[in-house]
């Protein structure tokens, strides 16, 4: 992990040590919101699992005979400082630079795509209402409530190069020039980015669209076109590798917060938890001996 890298993100907004209560270190509130990731924990429960686990607190640095773990409400402050400052996208933005630094490429094939993450549709709450900035919209034939994160991903590498956050009607052909770098040769999406060559010249004017054609038309299945795909489904099946670590092995397949530029933070955060932990083979080769 890059921690000297991450710290100076977050250091210009960090409390300094002045009058008051002196501020807990950076890079162990750092550590403690990444374990709230990795672990799907919310800010009590992060405290409690840092008084029962012994390598969780060796992995902070905290020594119980010296010393509290930080309370719930710490936590709370510090993820108020990265959503307020905007710093989960700093932070993956930084990952990535690190990541180009030991010889992670940002090639010129791109693959795109969306995933939704649900939130509650329940009005049992105080406010007698859901979340105004999620919506609600229909895959298949089961209707979902809440936002989407799209991604864009290195075709070779695999690893997640940008994303942006919207709430789950908004479809997943509008944020696709925000998704490109601009140096693509090749766009890979599934059907839901077809016929979107405009969308994709627009961002990167030499790239080729690579995207999953539909194979049936008036009740006939192209079959050349359905081989193409299952040729392009290779390369594209990368992308599912990051939503599989960011909702099955992070647990971000529900949100946690109300609004967008919340769960945005927490979005972006664990892209970059998933790019090191995608790349962790060959970052672990460069520093054995």
């Amino acid at each position: 992990m890059p921690w000297s890298a991450l710290c100076e993100v977050i250091e210009p907004y960090y409390p300094k040590v002045g009058n008051g209560r002196p501020p807990i270190g950076l890079e162990r509130m750092l550590r403690i919101h990444f374990i709230q990731h990795w672990f799907n924990l919310a800010d009590l429960a992060c405290e409690e699992a840092l008084y029962d686990s012994a390598s969780l607190r060796r992995f902070v640095g905290i020594d119980l005979g010296r010393e509290p773990v930080p309370d719930a409400t710490t936590m709370l402050k510090f993820r108020k400082l990265l959503n307020d400052n905007k710093l989960g996208e700093a932070l993956f933005a930084q990952v990535g630079q690190v990541l180009q630094s030991k010889g992670f490429k940002v090639n010129t094939g791109t693959i795109v795509d969306a995933t939704i993450i649900g939130a509650p549709s329940s009005t049992k709450n105080a406010d007698k209402a859901r979340d105004p900035e999620m919506h609600q919209t229909k895959k298949g034939q089961q209707w979902y409530f809440g936002m989407k994160l799209h991604i864009g991903v290195d075709s070779q590498s695999g690893l997640a190069h940008s994303a942006v956050v919207t709430s789950a009607n908004v479809h997943d052909k509008h944020p696709l020039p925000c998704l490109l770098h601009g140096n693509e040769a090749r766009v890979y999406g599934d059907s839901a980015y077809a016929s979107q060559k405009d969308l994709i010249q627009s961002k990167a004017p030499n790239a080729k669209d690579f995207t999953n054609q539909r194979t049936r038309h008036g009740g006939v299945v192209d079959e050349v076109k359905r081989a193409k795909n299952r040729s392009k489904s290779r390369i594209r099946a990368r992308v599912e590798h990051v939503f599989g670590v960011v909702k099955r092995l992070w647990g971000f397949g529900k949100v946690r917060y109300r609004g967008l530029q919340k769960n945005a933070t927490r979005a972006f955060t664990a892209l970059a938890l998933a790019n090191i932990y995608l790349g962790r083979t060959r970052l672990m080769a460069q520093v054995r001996p």
